[in-house]
């Protein structure tokens, strides 16, 4: 993405002239005719040192916005203009990444554009559900209340991926000390056994020469496998990036994973349910806020399950219809859904449905970061002293024939 300065003719004759961030000239001038603005001139603009370390400067985090919401929703409900609630907001903002969006946004309103439309500028931090909500919130005249909801939304999730994370640190950091001590034995210490065995001559035990074997293999191509893993985990990324049937097929493949495809399942219901019922309590067209929510899915099965279901309302059906035969959401679920629609009250359920599969996602992280402690202790220990044994076993076999 770059930077390009812009200047072009409203339809009523008027001159404006601003910066936008796009991939390309051309892009900039599509979204300037989408505007209703004659595009004139656009060339890029210079990059200056920053600019050009801008790959270097740290990214926004969700804490990061939803402090930005939370103060721009008192703002705006106290009174005060927006481009002035982002004058304040941009300045005090101790992110520079965060601070120039913020800037570039202030610049577009200033420039007569929506503040959704300004937003919608930067998809890297403010994603479409927080466009939409926001241009709701434009239309309805209710701008604080929504912007107070999303960052309800936004601590909601952020708690959530805090958890998962939390949960994969532990197993993650013995799994790498486990994977660096064997390596070390293998690679530096195993050598210094292997020489004093020849040493003394004689034929060494069984375990004894699988371990030197594997430590031998492993000084000879332990470059090679490095370059394989890392060709690997970037093999998969991209292809993730670039292939649609691999990314279905890694997507269906998570969703069944033992224990882990459970929770998946479990967060998907808990994201979606409550993001649901944010744009819906703030006015977002049931069918506009399934299609968000199916593109932020994340899962390529559940947003396909969330289209279908989409495509079955507009059609005349209910929501719960569709989700009956769902292989991702539970029936529990299902049956909430269909009281929501038939008392009227659907944003209401959908919130405690969103609550109740968070209490569900603890339960089961927890008892996943129990289940996996142990085992990876009974591994580290099994493996580095299983290498220590069989170091052992032909320094006993020494002694007896000194003596």
């Amino acid at each position: 993405m770059s930077v390009y300065i812009w200047a072009g003719k409203t339809r009523d004759g008027g001159s404006k002239k601003g910066e936008l961030e796009a991939k390309s000239a051309e892009a900039v001038m599509a979204q300037l005719r989408s505007q209703g603005i004659v595009p004139g001139k656009v060339k890029q603009k210079s990059k200056d040192i920053s600019e050009i370390r801008t790959f270097l400067q740290p990214k926004v985090k969700v804490r990061d916005l939803v402090i930005f919401t939370r103060q721009f929703s008192v703002m705006v409900d106290a009174g005060l203009p927006l481009v002035q609630c982002l004058q304040i907001l941009g300045d005090q903002e101790e992110n520079p990444t965060f601070k120039r969006v913020i800037r570039q946004v202030r610049s577009d309103v200033e420039s007569g554009a929506t503040f959704a439309e300004s937003l919608g500028k930067h998809p890297n931090v403010f994603d479409s559900l927080y466009v939409n909500l926001v241009a709701a919130g434009e239309i309805g005249g209710i701008l604080d209340t929504i912007l107070n909801r999303l960052a309800v939304q936004l601590e909601k999730q952020d708690k959530l991926a805090k958890q998962l994370k939390g949960a994969m640190v532990y197993p993650a950091t013995v799994s790498v000390i486990a994977v660096a001590c064997i390596v070390l034995l293998l690679v530096k210490v195993i050598p210094v056994f292997q020489k004093m065995f020849e040493d003394f001559g004689g034929a060494l035990p069984a375990p004894t020469q699988m371990v030197i074997n594997l430590s031998e293999w492993l000084q000879a191509y332990i470059h090679y496998l490095m370059g394989g893993v890392t060709v690997l985990f970037v093999s998969f990324g991209q292809a993730r990036k670039r292939s649609l049937a691999f990314r279905f097929q890694t997507d269906n493949l998570a969703l069944h994973l033992p224990i882990f495809g459970n929770i998946i399942k479990k967060v998907a219901v808990a994201r979606f349910t409550r993001t649901l019922g944010t744009m819906i309590a703030s006015g977002v067209p049931i069918l506009d806020g399934l299609d968000i929510v199916a593109k932020t899915a994340g899962n390529m099965i559940i947003e396909k399950e969330l289209q279908a279901t989409r495509a079955s309302i507009s059609e005349g059906k209910t929501i719960a219809e569709p989700l009956r035969g769902s292989k991702v959401f539970p029936g529990m679920m299902v049956q909430m859904v269909a009281v929501g629609e038939e008392t009227g009250s659907m944003e209401i359920m959908l919130s405690k449905i969103a609550d109740y599969y968070d209490d569900e996602v603890d339960v089961a992280v927890g008892a996943l970061t129990s289940m996996l402690e142990p085992i990876m202790m009974v591994f580290m220990g099994s493996a580095i002293g299983g290498i220590l044994i069989a170091m052992y076993l032909p320094i006993f076999t020494i002694a007896d024939s000194i003596n």
